[in-house]
């Protein structure tokens, strides 16, 4: 099928109207007219080749969120009119150790990523979801509470996950003092999610004007990380931090403020090697940890978390043609909390 997309076509061409070419639904498969789209740093990051390894053109977008239009004779998840979103990975192997535990991210042969990776059906690479329709494997569509604002759900995909995952697997939860460093697209989610899920929730910024937003998103408490004194009144206080930050910034000063065996946990990814003492990890013993995405069930646990809880993304909704200028604001932090491309202004 012949689907209107916006791409990339170098590392230095502003995104522009293109067509791709989509597959008929197999068996399994789910077809997905989508509605929206939220945009991610990774986007920009991959569409620039800022990462390398960019083929081009490169449609980006893993933060889907549409409606079923078909289904495959195989399918039994999903049905046409149902909400459906496809978030980082659209397959992996499913046969190795990872796959096997639902860390289907971990993938030992490489998770089959939403844009930018091998397409095994079509060959060439994947596209993303700056485009009409998306057909993704049932097994890694997911079903989307009905309670929840699409425009606003859709980056729960990815921003959602992110965060959601590393709290859930160093036990955010009620007894547990949890920080969260940065207030951005990635960190306004950890703060909402530590915060529903009864952790004593402390946000680090940089930045005075961020206070009263973390409380208002549920943060208890508001640190400027810039202050040597009211930081030292956290030092070895935290169950785990969750570092949201991707820009260079000192792991040593957080560490700090670890109890024994608690764990600093990044998911911002620094463009330069970051340095940390070893006396950080040795004294107390103290963990540091990395933490991508999450598997698809885990996925599927946040989405029904927020529709639980109520909990969405805070965001920008934008038309397709103001994709552009949404980057440079991305590049800039000038963005509350996350943008959200309305998908009908591309098909229109």
């Amino acid at each position: 099928m012949t689907t209107k997309a916006y791409a990339a076509r170098s590392p230095t061409a502003p995104l522009a109207p293109h067509s791709i070419t989509r597959r008929q639904p197999g068996p399994t498969d789910v077809e997905i007219d989508i509605l929206f789209c939220g945009v991610c740093h990774s986007d920009i990051h991959m569409a620039r080749n800022e990462w390398g390894g960019a083929e081009y053109p490169v449609v980006p977008g893993h933060e889907i969120l549409g409606r079923v239009t078909r289904v495959g004779a195989k399918v039994t998840k999903f049905r046409a009119g149902d909400l459906a979103a496809v978030g980082c990975m659209v397959d992996s192997c499913r046969t190795c150790d990872s796959c096997g535990k639902g860390l289907e991210q971990f993938c030992a042969s490489g998770a089959t990523f939403t844009y930018n990776a091998p397409d095994k059906h079509l060959g060439g690479m994947t596209f993303g979801g700056y485009s009409e329709r998306i057909i993704c494997d049932e097994d890694f569509t997911l079903r989307v509470p009905a309670n929840l604002d699409p425009a606003a759900a859709a980056p729960l995909l990815c921003a959602g996950i992110t965060t959601w995952s590393p709290l859930r697997r160093w036990g955010a939860g009620p007894g547990r003092k949890v920080g969260i460093v940065g207030l951005g697209g990635l960190g306004h989610m950890g703060v909402k999610f530590a915060r529903a899920l009864g952790a004593h929730t402390v946000l680090f910024t940089t930045s005075a004007g961020k206070v009263a937003d973390g409380k208002r998103l549920g943060a208890h408490e508001v640190v400027l990380s810039t202050d040597a004194d009211a930081m030292a009144a956290h030092a070895r206080t935290f169950d785990l931090i969750v570092d949201t930050v991707s820009a260079d910034h000192s792991l040593d000063a957080y560490m700090q403020l670890l109890k024994v065996d608690a764990t600093l946990a990044l998911v911002g990814a620094p463009p330069s090697p970051q340095q940390i003492s070893a006396f950080s990890l040795i004294m107390p013993r103290r963990n540091l940890a990395g933490s991508l995405i999450g598997g698809i069930a885990e996925t599927q646990e946040m989405l029904d978390f927020c529709g639980k809880h109520g909990i969405v993304c805070d965001i920008e909704r934008i038309r397709m043609d103001q994709v552009n200028e949404a980057w440079d604001r991305v590049v800039k932090a000038d963005v509350k909390y996350r943008f959200v491309i309305d998908m009908a202004t591309l098909k229109g």
